[in-house]
């Protein structure tokens, strides 16, 4: 049986509670930061940078997470929010065309959500890759390897979405919070890919 987690003295929360109150810090930074949308890609980044060092012993405040972001919004990162930004209005664009009642929509419409969900798989493990940190080009290009390469991880990352996504829709004020632990769930399938390769 293994051992109570540590607290302590006059500690009233241990180590499992802290670190969730400020996944959702961080998922809170992460709205914040991702209202100009085009800085989405790189905040998204930054929130999986900062709790993948947990495993490292690093802090996961807000704080901290706003102390990396100044120094992400350099042009890599203005385009790849440009390129998701394209990309959500060209999948916007399809749908509606498939709503249309055109000749071939429903196949049309299977094959938009094909290529969109394995594009946002893509996108998102690329937000998960250290990477992604200095060099989106090489982040993107592992990602599609990963996606490949390890579909169960991609399927849990499409799980995640799907998850934050139904708890947002359900209960609005949570959309504010669900970027921290959808953030914490692709840092922990990149590591997850990560310990399967060693």
């Amino acid at each position: 049986m293994s051992a109570a987690p540590h607290r302590e003295p006059g500690e009233i929360f241990g180590p499992r509670t802290t670190l969730f109150a400020d996944v959702l810090s961080i998922g809170l930074a992460t709205t914040l930061s991702s209202l100009p949308l085009i800085t989405a890609p790189a905040a998204l980044s930054t929130a999986c940078a900062v709790l993948r060092g947990v495993s490292n012993d690093e802090p996961a405040t807000a704080g901290r997470y706003f102390a990396l972001l100044r120094h992400r919004l350099r042009p890599g990162d203005l385009l790849a929010g440009i390129l998701a930004i394209a990309g959500t209005l060209l999948v916007a664009v399809d749908l509606a065309l498939a709503g249309a009642g055109l000749p071939g929509a429903r196949l049309f419409a299977i094959a938009a959500m094909t290529v969109t969900a394995i594009a946002l798989t893509v996108a998102l493990r690329a937000c998960s890759r250290p990477e992604s940190v200095s060099d989106w080009p090489t982040a993107l290009r592992a990602a599609a390897t990963d996606t490949v390469r390890d579909p169960a991880g991609s399927a849990l990352v499409l799980l995640a979405v799907a998850t934050a996504a139904l708890c947002a829709w359900m209960m609005l004020p949570l959309a504010f919070l669900v970027p921290g632990p959808l953030a914490l769930a692709l840092a922990g399938v990149a590591r997850r890919r990560e310990t399967a390769g060693t």
